[in-house]
């Protein structure tokens, strides 16, 4: 039963919370998950016409990897979009590219109130129109010249980039994760065999039961010593392995932008460098080792060919090639005739 003698809460003006002046437009904090970004971009690309659902066969299927389809990313009030659709053949692919871009972009703004900083569409599968049936008139899509002036020269707003992850090698622990994997399938082969044995299923010896006899009557010999040894030194290598970190693969190069976000490969630098020192004048064979401090560039010359030129034309040759990489490395020229 109520108290009479407490204060109206619903009426009186003296109760309100006290929020500091703060609007109700302000309070608290609004997160949007990615999930929910994926579904708005794919039910909005999903609205223009000539855009159809697609079901993958096979596993696809199973892991629920249908079309239309979203990956984004997103960072301080900014999302980066990949956008997976199908298409109704015929279609004009330029047009509803642009057409879903549109769309997509005006949908998430509209309901998240984010900036597209990236909005990417892939056609990825093709859906037939069936017998009987026409495709549906696709209206064109109009650009005015005005708003196309202003998409160009409308300044982007200050917001922070999110560097992405660099490319590295698999992890160490590969290798012994997929030994242990087979290791688990063939003891669950050995569980299953001794189970139709026990059932009078399959007539067979036992396993199990005669491996465990054999260790039950085991005693102390000589050979354990080294064996235990072996087991402690593979543990040991396995912990090793499994907290080591994984290596980068590729080198980052100079763009555009605050963060890298394009990436080379070692062996590719070095091809290429090796590529430009053997088209020079003079350079008979020319091969290049590239490591996280140095490029050395060794190259065999003709014997009439002064060195030092040939060194100031490799270095001149070599050298715009590893400037475009973001971390500088030192070249180094050995010559050989």
């Amino acid at each position: 039963m109520a108290d009479p003698t407490a204060p109206d809460v619903g009426t009186s003006d003296d109760t309100a919370l006290d929020t500091g002046g703060v609007p109700p437009g302000e309070r608290g904090s609004l997160v949007i998950k990615d999930r929910a970004i994926e579904r708005i971009a794919a039910a909005a690309a999903l609205g223009v016409p000539g855009v159809v659902r697609h079901s993958g066969g096979g596993i696809l299927r199973l892991t629920g990897r249908d079309l239309p389809r979203a990956d984004v990313s997103t960072g301080a009030m900014a999302v980066a979009v990949n956008l997976y659709i199908a298409a109704e053949w015929p279609y004009d692919a330029a047009m509803l590219t642009r057409r879903v871009h549109d769309a997509v972009e005006r949908q998430l703004h509209d309901l998240t109130g984010m900036r597209i900083s990236e909005l990417n569409v892939l056609i990825v599968a093709t859906a037939l129109v069936e017998d009987g049936e026409t495709a549906e008139a696709q209206p064109p899509v109009e650009y005015l010249e005005s708003d196309i002036v202003a998409a160009r020269t409308t300044p982007d707003p200050d917001i922070p980039t999110v560097a992405p992850l660099p490319p590295l090698a698999p992890p160490a622990a590969a290798p012994a994760a997929a030994i242990v994997a087979i290791a688990a399938l063939a003891l669950s082969f050995v569980a299953a065999r001794e189970l139709l044995i026990v059932n009078g299923t399959y007539g067979g010896a036992p396993w199990l039961r005669n491996s465990f006899e054999w260790f039950g009557r085991l005693h102390w010999h000589t050979w354990l010593a080294p064996i235990a040894g072996v087991c402690l030194v593979l543990g040991i290598v396995l912990i090793v392995v499994s907290l080591k970190p994984r290596r980068r693969t590729h080198v980052p190069l100079q763009v555009a932008g605050p963060v890298p976000t394009v990436w080379m490969r070692r062996t590719d630098v070095a091809r290429m460098c090796s590529a430009h020192a053997s088209a020079l004048t003079g350079v008979r064979t020319a091969r290049t080792v590239v490591d996280r401090r140095r490029a050395v560039v060794r190259i065999s010359i003709e014997d009439e060919t002064p060195i030092d030129e040939i060194t100031a034309s490799v270095r001149g040759a070599v050298a715009p090639n590893l400037a475009a990489l973001a971390d500088p490395v030192e070249l180094v020229v050995e010559v050989a005739r």
